[in-house]
């Protein structure tokens, strides 16, 4: 069996993320989203492992402690964390686990995981990227304006990811990441191989 890999995405809000990795799992059988560790109580219609791994405050610090995430964040007076155990037991068994996060977040995983695969998707312009963000007709002038001010901070992170995705075309965005992976996939390290 080949050995997995980390499939670390971020890309300022609006940009497609979303779409190109839901159409990906399509393409893609061995693709699996990594699952968050949270203190946030469970919404309806959440699966406990698959949804999130729910947890208590003192539980989540105990694991912070130990050092047991790749990552994590504190939002909304909520922990959200990213289990390095899951992710590595997933990439063990063949796996290629998606970690679809902010910069931010993404640098702190690099610093923990340097045998990951990052992708920036970015916008082909601010301009389009404003249309989208208010074609969805779910934030007011003040959230785009927020939005719009987080994304001039996110491009400026481009240098650190391994490839750049311009999502000017969805069908085009959405092929060349299939092609990174597909790519990523056959590295001499990855493949489990023997001619002896």
């Amino acid at each position: 069996m080949n050995k997995g890999f980390l499939l670390v995405v971020s890309g300022p809000s609006g940009v497609g993320k979303g779409t190109i990795l839901h159409d990906l799992m399509n393409m893609q059988k061995n693709l699996v989203y990594s699952v968050s560790c949270t203190t946030r109580k469970k919404r309806e219609g959440e699966i406990e492992g698959i949804s999130y791994f729910i947890t208590t405050y003192s539980e989540f610090e105990k694991k912070l402690d130990n050092k047991e995430f790749l990552e994590y964040a504190k939002v909304h007076n909520n922990y959200y964390g990213t289990p390095k155990d899951f992710v590595e037991q997933k990439i063990n068994e063949g796996k290629i686990v998606i970690l679809e996060i902010d910069v931010q977040g993404a640098m702190n995983v690099k610093k923990n995981s340097k045998d990951g695969v990052y992708i920036f998707v970015a916008p082909p312009s601010l301009d389009e990227l404003q249309r989208r963000i208010k074609g969805r007709g779910t934030e007011t002038e003040a959230d785009i304006d927020i939005r719009m001010h987080n994304a001039v901070g996110e491009l400026s992170y481009i240098q650190e990811y391994d490839y750049l995705i311009i999502n000017d075309h969805i069908n085009s965005a959405i092929n060349d990441i299939n092609e990174i992976i597909n790519a990523e996939k056959h590295k001499v390290n990855r493949i489990d191989y023997n001619f002896n």
